[in-house]
């Protein structure tokens, strides 16, 4: 039986890049997104391209705890072990704080944090039982760093770096790694429309390989965390 890489928010951008590579690996697949045509057209070309592999699909908005769970709920019952979870699902509503629209702080906490927090809860503890495994957050340079218009979106990523930093303590005992990536401006859909060349952005294929790189060390070895940003700085 193949281990399992659960992976959130992976029909586009960094997620199916993060599937694309651990599939390459020989890895089965559990995978999540918003959008069931997304996730559908992804598993043919994974099981095309890698027909000795198992790719699980679910339809989810993580913003919502009970599809989070259930999400959870598909993954356990598949009967793999999980060894690496990613909680990559995220949102970004730009705007300051004094005048962003109502509730965007509610919807990128739901989104960007508590599915990150409702899921390892529900697939850590065969993971702790097992004494192995790795859970990577991709989280963001928002998460150092504060900017205009960052707003809420930012008050999300601080948060979720300091749930990894705590997570990587509790786990340490357990023998699980936890990693928190933090990419600068990546060619995602975040980016759509900005009219910016693509030159200025990180490819999403960098982050995964990074991510992989990081889950290929010994297992007495653990990157707590990655700052990454493309070459010529972050986008203002």
């Amino acid at each position: 039986m193949k281990k399992l890489v659960v992976i959130t928010g992976a029909g586009k951008g960094i997620g199916k890049a993060l599937a694309q590579g651990f599939a390459a690996e020989g890895f089965s697949l559990a995978l999540c997104s918003r959008t069931e045509a997304d996730l559908q057209q992804l598993k043919q070309e994974l099981t095309s391209a890698h027909p000795e592999i198992e790719v699980y699909i679910r339809p989810t908005d993580v913003s919502k705890k009970a599809e989070v769970l259930a999400f959870a709920e598909m993954v356990t019952e598949a009967g793999n072990p999980v060894e690496v979870l990613i909680n990559n699902a995220g949102v970004f509503i730009p705007g300051q704080i004094h005048q962003e629209e109502e509730g965007a702080l509610e919807k990128q906490i739901e989104t960007n944090l508590y599915s990150a927090y409702y899921l390892p809860r529900a697939l850590l503890p065969p993971m702790v039982e097992a004494k192995r495994g790795h859970v990577f957050n991709i989280c963001s340079t928002a998460s150092i760093t504060a900017y205009t218009n960052g707003g809420s979106y930012c008050i999300s990523k601080f948060a979720m770096l300091g749930m990894s930093k705590v997570l990587r303590e509790e786990m340490k005992p357990h023998n699980i790694r936890v990693t928190s990536i933090l990419p600068g401006a990546t060619l995602t859909n975040s980016w759509a429309g900005s009219d910016l060349p693509e030159s200025r952005f990180m490819p999403p294929e960098d982050v995964a390989e990074v991510v992989l790189n990081a889950y290929r060390l010994s297992e007495r070895t653990v990157v707590e965390e990655i700052l990454m940003r493309p070459q010529l700085g972050d986008i203002g």
